[in-house]
């Protein structure tokens, strides 16, 4: 797996995530890891078919995930992630990976996504045991969301 690969789902994110969070997220260390299931985790699934196939994970702390969506929703207090708040978390991994396939498209390469799969930790059966090239985006007085990809 090329670590071109996650520049464009970068990009993305951080382009979404200042015009809808409004802040400017800086960015942790490239690495590859082993998928794994952490406790009070929000996960967003976005699977790619096409000339790149395979899955794009954002994993979020769900209180930081409450956080961002409550920013999304004007400022409005969510205290637990219910449908509301996935869906608006959902839209995120949404908007990221759509503007990702068009960073994609224009580089030539053609992908179709699917639409986000939003899952908590408790609900997780298990990862399939993947390696996945990691970034982590750290949102100043927010937190952290990683960007996990799975491309084959």
């Amino acid at each position: 797996m090329k670590a071109e690969v996650i520049n464009p789902f970068l990009e993305s994110a951080r382009t979404v995530i200042e015009q809808v969070i409004q802040v400017t997220p800086s960015t942790g260390s490239l690495g590859v890891k082993n998928m794994e299931i952490i406790e009070d985790h929000i996960w967003i699934q976005i699977g790619m078919t096409g000339q790149l196939t395979g899955n794009i994970v954002f994993g979020i702390q769900e209180h930081v995930a409450l956080r961002m969506v409550s920013v999304m929703m004007g400022g409005y207090i969510l205290t637990e992630m219910d449908e509301m708040g996935q869906s608006a978390i959902s839209e995120l991994g949404n908007m990221i990976s759509g503007n990702a396939s068009t960073i994609l498209s224009n580089q030539g390469v053609t992908v179709d996504i699917t639409p986000p799969r939003v899952m908590k930790s408790e609900h997780i059966e298990s990862f399939l045991p993947q390696k996945a090239l990691s970034i982590p985006l750290l949102m100043d007085g927010i937190g952290e969301l990683d960007i996990q990809v799975m491309i084959s």
